[in-house]
């Protein structure tokens, strides 16, 4: 049976992922950077991102008067580089946290434009169905970037496995943990590769886009999963401070948090992707 954890953190920013990092930087990209008479290119992680996007661009873009173009990218910085120097005129894959953190150690400029979904954050085995069953000296692994780790802990100290110290924030690490009654160890692993690690350790945290990558079932499979209500969280399209009012950026943030992608978000995913938008 999966217990659900709801997190308790600031409420949604309008740009509030997932996300680990993964070591893929050669993929290069290439648009119309801001000339707002040309396509809108938009980078994005593959599952869920660009097939949300590949839903607008093939249902929505044209009645809206949009030119949309889908750039895949299987790694969480060169969409963020990419928007920065102009390459591309916006992403969507990130959460707010993530992108602070990116801004912060890369000098970029990147600020949300519209929030439109959660992906939660689950606790997965294959050797327990159930969080308290896991025995003395388990062995969990969890991302290994500062953000997307310290949200692996903050699931775990949410279902009462682990303990935090009071003030951990978004750069936790096991160091913060006050309290591990089960002496719980923590294999950390880029994000991309824990649901790899299934078959070595005894459960992993996992974000939501890698679970659904690996046909992993979040609403179904997950032990411990995030709630969306009141999830700093969010994944966002995000633009290059300044391009916040091109009126593609504009209109492609209407379509994303539409009715009808609402729809398309809840009929694909089965509660593995939330829209977190009122459409």
């Amino acid at each position: 049976m999966r217990n659900t954890a709801k997190i308790t953190a600031a409420v949604l920013a309008a740009g509030a992922l997932t996300l680990g990092l993964t070591a893929c930087g050669s993929e290069e990209a290439s648009g119309s950077g801001s000339d707002a008479s040309g396509p809108l290119v938009v980078a994005a992680s593959p599952v869920p991102h660009a097939e949300i996007l590949t839903y607008v661009k093939d249902n929505l873009a044209k009645d809206a008067g949009l030119d949309l173009e889908v750039k895949e990218f299987t790694d969480y910085v060169t969409p963020n580089t990419a928007t920065e120097d102009g390459s591309v005129t916006a992403n969507y894959f990130q959460n707010q946290p993530y992108l602070d953190d990116f801004n912060k150690k890369n000098g970029t400029h990147i600020v949300p434009a519209v929030t439109v979904h959660l992906e939660p954050l689950g606790l997965y085995s294959d050797k327990v169905e159930k969080a308290d069953e896991l025995k003395s000296g388990a062995t969990v692994a969890v991302p290994n970037d500062t953000v997307n780790e310290a949200r692996a802990l903050k699931l775990l100290a949410a279902d009462g496995v682990i303990t935090l110290k009071d003030g951990a924030g978004n750069d936790a690490t096991p160091k913060d943990i006050a309290k591990n009654p089960k002496n719980l160890k923590f294999k950390e692993l880029e994000a991309a590769q824990t649901p790899r690690s299934l078959d070595d350790v005894d459960a992993a945290v996992i974000n939501g886009n890698y679970a659904i990558e690996s046909d992993l079932k979040p609403a179904e499979d997950a032990l411990v999963l995030e709630s969306a209500k009141d999830n700093p969280y969010g994944n966002f399209l995000a633009v290059k401070e300044g391009n916040e009012d091109d009126p593609r950026v504009r209109t492609l943030a209407k379509l994303l948090t539409s009715a009808e992608v609402r729809k398309f978000i809840e009929d694909k995913y089965q509660g593995s992707v939330l829209p977190v938008t009122s459409g």
